[in-house]
């Protein structure tokens, strides 16, 4: 009686077991394809693929525009905030270029090197501006990515997803990936030395 009481605990452990490990996989499968309608569009999309140094030849501030968050947004979404242009020279060609802080900066404002995120407080946006201009004009060089096939100008600051960000992307996936396997795996083993034992 108490051995198969043992062994019913046993069988259902090991179902707890496989369902854990069957639902890390699928949890992985689901980031898996999240990551990849999401990031990798924006990852291979990007055309600033190589890195080099900038020197910075003027940084201006003008007046205040006006920027959208997102194509077709509402009215309240649109806000004003003063315009920085930093332009740069291009060590790895020599050409006087426009620097933009990422890809998402030059498609929501060309005219603009820094777009400030949707704020209410108009003097904490002017300062921050300010305090990246005074940065820009003490540090004479930055580190900035290019376009080497030429199809874009301009240079950015930072990629808004470099080739290490995508790898801690997959990441988190594949390590939930490799315990669910590695979950299932033992499962069958345990299984499988049960049933070796019984027979003997």
């Amino acid at each position: 009686m108490l051995g198969k009481k043992l062994v019913t605990a046993q069988k259902r452990g090991e179902t707890r077991a496989l369902c854990l490990g069957l639902g890390m996989v699928a949890c992985s499968m689901m980031m898996y394809f999240f990551i990849g309608i999401t990031i990798v569009p924006f990852y291979t999309k990007s055309v600033w693929t190589t890195e080099t140094v900038c020197k910075v030849l003027k940084v201006n501030i003008k007046d205040k525009v006006l920027c959208s968050n997102s194509e077709g947004s509402e009215d309240e979404d649109i806000f004003p905030y003063p315009c920085l242009q930093v332009w740069v020279n291009l060590t790895a060609s020599g050409q006087e270029v426009m620097l933009y802080e990422t890809e998402d900066t030059l498609e929501r404002n060309p005219k603009c090197s820094y777009v400030p995120g949707k704020s209410e407080n108009s003097k904490e946006v002017k300062a921050r501006i300010e305090t990246i201009a005074s940065n820009f004009k003490k540090y004479q060089t930055v580190p900035c990515y290019y376009d080497p096939e030429e199809t874009q100008t301009n240079v950015i600051l930072s990629r808004l997803y470099p080739p290490k960000g995508l790898l801690f992307a997959f990441l988190w996936p594949t390590l939930m990936f490799t315990g669910g396997c590695l979950i299932i795996v033992l499962v069958k083993i345990s299984q499988y030395v049960s049933v070796l034992s019984a027979g003997q």
